[in-house]
């Protein structure tokens, strides 16, 4: 009888595990961020980067205007790769190249630049990560389209 009743529960264990992991299997674990955003931009207060001094999110995004922000550091292979399209983008009179350098040696972002070329009219420093963290960003690089202080698009990679 105890032979019996351990067998049954044996079964009815391995049942449920068994079930537990078939329906684990059917749920998708990779997660993809929206990058369609109608969110407003973070309010914040950053340095400059080629100066000590200090500049609000107020002063940089106005109204009527798009921006492209573009989170990107001299370390990051794909940051080079898409620099001659930033470089493109900056002839656009309609729009705006504001860069954020996340987590990046001064002196080897200035290199980057002075190498590739500038194609942002104002960079901020981002020495800790947290600015781009309040942004969303998941890495470098990555691109917002701002209108009206508003995020409408972001792009990754």
């Amino acid at each position: 009888m105890k032979n019996k009743i351990f067998s049954i529960s044996l079964i009815f264990f391995f049942l449920i595990i068994f079930l537990v992991f078939y329906k684990g299997l059917q749920n998708s674990n990779i997660y993809t961020p929206d990058l369609e955003i109608k969110k407003n931009i973070p309010t914040f207060k950053a340095q400059i980067f080629d100066t000590s001094n200090e500049i609000s999110s107020k002063k940089i995004f106005n109204n009527d205007q798009y921006y492209l922000l573009n989170i990107w550091s001299s370390w990051c292979v794909p940051c080079r790769d898409e620099h001659p399209i930033l470089m493109e983008l900056k002839k656009n009179s309609n729009i705006t190249v504001i860069g954020i350098n996340y987590k990046d040696n001064k002196k080897n972002a200035q290199n980057f630049l002075n190498q590739l070329g500038n194609p942002y009219k104002k960079i901020i420093v981002d020495q800790k990560g947290t600015l781009s963290i309040e942004w969303g960003a998941f890495g470098v690089p990555e691109t917002f389209v701002i209108y009206n202080k508003k995020i409408i698009k972001k792009y990754i990679g």
